[in-house]
């Protein structure tokens, strides 16, 4: 298997003849409105352009993976950060099978979407010779989560493949534990910028969460999310320091934006 890390929570997974897009944020740099103008500085997003060969590896796409993508069935309301217009045109034009949760069904296929899949939490499903669970995620502490998309990760069993963990946008609850220490991915893939609007609590998980959710990992933890929009403060090296500290350095695998890696 290999991850090809493009920017923030897009990536792809390349197993045999499949690369599966992940949480398509394909435009260029600043063409997204800012999501906090008051609690950090006011820029566009994306705050940096895909890197270089992104479109080699996105010509060779199969599938998409959709954590989540709208809130109350409103196109204002979709999280752009996670499927943006250009993410949509690509996966439209393409007609690329698409498997997200439930809840994004209905909204995905008025975007002219190919839904293939739509899965309910704990239920595993057949997929690309393996199997993929929905796992639940709640996006954001204290009251904000209940307006904000509470979307879905995923873990993937794909033959002759370690076992993978998406987290999605969530903070730490007991079905995120629950994925970690019942399910035993070999791959977890991290949410770790710790963003945050102007108002409420953080959306993704903070600080000792992150500690304990590569604590809890059994294998191997890469973290994204991070150093692309303006709503997340956490970056790299904060990140690694925050790593050290905690003795868990050499668990955790922070790739760069076009980086490839492989397990």
């Amino acid at each position: 298997m290999k991850l090809h890390h493009l920017r923030s929570a897009t990536f792809i997974i390349e197993s045999g003849p499949h690369r599966i897009l992940v949480d398509p944020m394909l435009g260029e740099a600043g063409s997204i409105p800012p999501f906090a103008v008051a609690r950090f500085k006011a820029r566009r997003n994306p705050t940096v352009g895909l890197p270089d060969g992104a479109q080699a590896q996105l010509d060779a796409v199969t599938h998409c993976l959709l954590t989540h993508s709208q809130t109350f069935g409103l196109k204002v309301l979709q999280h752009q950060d996670h499927l943006d217009a250009e993410g949509e045109r690509f996966l439209r034009q393409r007609h690329t099978p698409v498997v997200t949760g439930a809840p994004d069904q209905a909204y995905l296929k008025r975007l002219g979407l190919n839904v293939s899949q739509a899965l309910t939490p704990w239920q595993p499903q057949p997929f690309l010779g393996g199997t993929i669970t929905a796992v639940p995620a709640q996006h954001g502490h204290g009251w904000i989560h209940r307006v904000m998309a509470n979307g879905i990760g995923f873990y993937l069993e794909l033959p002759g493949e370690p076992s993978l963990y998406i987290s999605g946008d969530t903070v730490l609850t007991d079905d995120v534990r629950r994925a970690l220490i019942e399910l035993k991915p070999d791959i977890a893939i991290l949410a770790a910028g710790q963003a945050q609007m102007d108002v409420g609590q953080p959306l993704l998980m903070a600080g000792q969460e992150l500690v304990e959710f590569v604590r809890l990992a059994p294998g191997s933890v890469v973290a994204n999310h991070m150093e692309a929009l303006n709503h997340c403060p956490v970056d790299r090296p904060t990140l690694a320091k925050m790593m050290s500290e905690a003795g868990l350095a050499s668990r955790v695998r922070i790739p760069a934006d076009g980086q490839t890696l492989a397990f």
